[in-house]
């Protein structure tokens, strides 16, 4: 059975038991990219927390490269940078490597410890961190890009919600929540009570941000994460005239459209790198 036929027959479930099974797919050819492209600095610490780290990538010899954070995702319980022992996550940040930028994959607090808004302030701090830093290691500080999928995607929104100036020059959400849908009971523990919910989501940050965007679904999410960005890409038309830069990925689903990236199915690799270029 080829990779697309195994995700159609995924459908749009979610759960440890399609992650394994996503991975799977994916291993020889993310432990072929992570043989390439090994770390060039690990755990960079970026605050005070012990999940406050984020490690780095890069292949070009050149300086002043585009800085690519990615933010994993996880339902806010879950997730790892990654290493050389464990690709997932690690593979956006290899790839972008691999484009010719200056890759970074990071960490960020998770339940039970972590309370809204604490990821979009680890974000902030993560980029922040990057300004900072990012040349010692061939990155141009001018020219972060932050990249997220799921729970990853909601926290660069909220960082953007709390600075609204964050200084990035683009931002690409891959299946995130930004308010369009009601509160999931299971997202309760991060989000707090339901009636707190509409005015934490980052639904007016993301819809009337200048920062560009590149904004996507999976063809095999579940309807609530396609409801959001259906929802988010028609308020952006009605705000701005135009929808922004953004793409419906057939062939995949909720984990394989972010841990695809750095295998021989280019089709997203290359609207990204080609929006990170533009920007």
């Amino acid at each position: 059975m080829s990779a697309a036929d195994a995700i159609a027959a995924m459908g749009s479930a979610l759960g440890p038991q399609v992650v394994e099974a996503c991975r799977a797919l994916f291993d020889d050819e993310q432990r072929g990219l992570a043989a390439r492209v090994p770390t060039l600095a690990v755990d960079c610490v970026y605050g005070p927390d012990e999940r406050h780290r984020l490690d780095l990538y890069r292949t070009a010899a050149h300086r002043d490269l585009p800085v690519v954070l990615f933010v994993h995702g996880g339902g806010f319980r879950l997730g790892d940078k990654g290493d050389e022992g464990s690709w997932q996550n690690a593979a956006v940040a290899r790839t972008m490597a691999e484009a010719g930028f200056l890759g970074a994959a990071m960490n960020y607090r998770l339940l039970p410890d972590a309370r809204w808004p604490q990821g979009g302030e680890d974000v902030a701090a993560a980029v922040e961190w990057l300004r900072d830093n990012g040349a010692e290691h061939g990155g141009d500080p001018a020219r972060i890009v932050v990249v997220g999928t799921s729970a990853g995607a909601v926290h660069i929104a909220t960082a953007l919600k709390l600075q609204p100036d964050l200084p990035v020059a683009g931002a690409v959400l891959l299946s995130g929540l930004y308010g369009y849908t009601p509160l999931d009971a299971k997202d309760e523990p991060y989000y707090g009570l339901n009636e707190d919910y509409a005015a934490r989501m980052p639904r007016q940050a993301i819809a009337s941000t200048s920062i560009p965007l590149f904004i996507c679904c999976a063809q095999y999410d579940p309807p609530r994460f396609q409801a959001e960005f259906l929802g988010l890409m028609a308020e952006r038309l009605e705000r701005h005239g135009a929808l922004p830069n953004g793409m419906i990925l057939s062939g995949h689903n909720h984990y394989s459209m972010a841990m695809h990236i750095g295998t021989a199915d280019r089709r997203l690799t290359d609207e990204m790198v080609a929006f990170i270029r533009g920007v």
